[in-house]
């Protein structure tokens, strides 16, 4: 999923999608790094649904050796998160197999294949992946006194958040609304009805969301300290 105006980012997404940016020193544009985890994962077959600037992106990918098939399709007007999902679904090679879907903005390294053995064991119609992480404060412990304890710099959230990584039935499709947010419509009526899983990523899992300048100076210097740049 492609097709946001990466507001928040600018200015580097004036001239460019999101996934378009390159992390400082990586080479790569986000949407490259995260092609070449979807391959190295198994993925043969990618449909990115674009939107903002959508020019930029499809020029990239017409150029690039890619390590897998990739099929662009564009949102003539917006349709939402949900919406564009839709619209993208409806291009899938193979509509009767289970599939996964990520967001643009997301660099991750985790084992698909073991969220998707984990989405067929709870025979889930979705399942997303869950992230813990760092609150960007230091925190304070403290006892059933009030007396504090020790203070913590940016531990990992208490609580998991969406991780932008997806795995979805052949039947999540028709759930989607033509236009509109499925994480306020879809997403909420499946875990009403307890078909929506959540898959935690595993210890250690590498995860981001590039949302600002900021993150992106961040994403550089955590590879780079693990030798990945």
């Amino acid at each position: 999923m492609a097709g946001g105006q990466g507001s928040r980012l600018r200015p580097y997404t004036d001239d460019r999608p999101k996934p378009m940016v390159e992390i400082p020193g990586t080479g790569l544009p986000i949407i490259g790094h995260q092609l070449a985890w979807l391959a190295a994962e198994g993925v043969t077959d990618v449909v990115v649904s674009c939107g903002h600037l959508a020019g930029v992106l499809q020029e990239w990918l017409a150029g690039a050796v890619l390590p897998l098939r990739v099929t662009t399709v564009v949102e003539e007007e917006p349709l939402g998160r949900g919406g564009g999902l839709k619209y993208a679904a409806r291009h899938l090679p193979h509509p009767d197999r289970a599939w996964y879907a990520a967001n643009g903005d997301v660099w991750t390294r985790f084992p698909l294949r073991e969220m998707a053995a984990f989405h067929a064991e709870r025979a889930a119609v979705a399942t997303l992946a869950l992230a813990r992480p760092r609150i960007p404060w230091g925190v304070v412990e403290t006892n059933e006194f009030g007396q504090v304890l020790d203070f913590v710099e940016a531990p990992p959230s208490p609580y998991p958040v969406n991780a932008g990584v997806y795995v979805f039935a052949p039947e999540f499709a028709a759930l989607l609304p033509d236009l509109g947010d499925h994480e306020r419509t879809t997403f909420p009526r499946l875990a009403r009805e307890r078909r929506l899983a959540g898959f935690p990523l595993p210890q250690g899992a590498y995860w981001r969301a590039i949302d600002t300048a900021k993150d992106l100076a961040e994403a550089a210097r955590e590879l780079a300290a693990q030798g990945a740049v």
